[in-house]
């Protein structure tokens, strides 16, 4: 499946409703919203906006996380995750950009206990597409895409919005 551009708008607004009803039917109040750097870090700017959340955004740069790094290389530009001191107890949001096999979700998390231990954590991505190989799902997502062997997902954002499909 392929999704144009000007399909992108489209999906944020899915997004939106999907993380609305799940702070509601969750019973979220008052939660701090972290992105995972980099794709991540801009929707979650669109949904912090969008959602009025109170608490500043939070972000996780998660290259010291991945249990993978000797495999893909560590990334060159490693960023500071800024959260607040304390997130024992809080609701989190948590967003990314593309799920694919669950490694970077994992790491997140990894890197958020770390910090303390979270009430609950809610987990939203733009893009779900296949390739899973550790047993998390997120809770909401814009789209679900299943893509062939080989075939790569590389978002573009927040200004211009778009979308590169790669094969490998």
């Amino acid at each position: 499946m392929t999704i144009q551009n000007s399909e992108l708008p489209g999906l944020l607004d899915k997004l939106e409703s999907e993380l609305r009803q799940q702070i509601i039917t969750r019973h979220i109040l008052d939660p701090l919203m972290i992105g995972v750097h980099s794709g991540g870090v801009w929707i979650a700017e669109i949904m912090h906006q969008r959602l009025k959340i109170k608490e500043p955004l939070g972000t996780l740069d998660i290259s010291f996380y991945r249990d993978d790094f000797s495999q893909i290389g560590m990334n060159p530009k490693i960023k500071p995750s800024q959260l607040p001191p304390h997130v024992e107890g809080r609701n989190i949001i948590l967003i990314d950009d593309v799920f694919f096999t669950g490694r970077t979700a994992r790491a997140a998390m990894n890197e958020i206990f770390d910090y303390g231990r979270p009430e609950q954590v809610l987990f939203a991505v733009l893009i779900e597409r296949n390739g899973r190989q550790i047993p998390l799902r997120p809770d909401c997502c814009g789209i679900n895409l299943k893509l062939r062997s080989g075939e790569r997902i590389k978002l573009i954002g927040p200004d211009p919005l778009g979308i590169e499909t790669q094969t490998v």
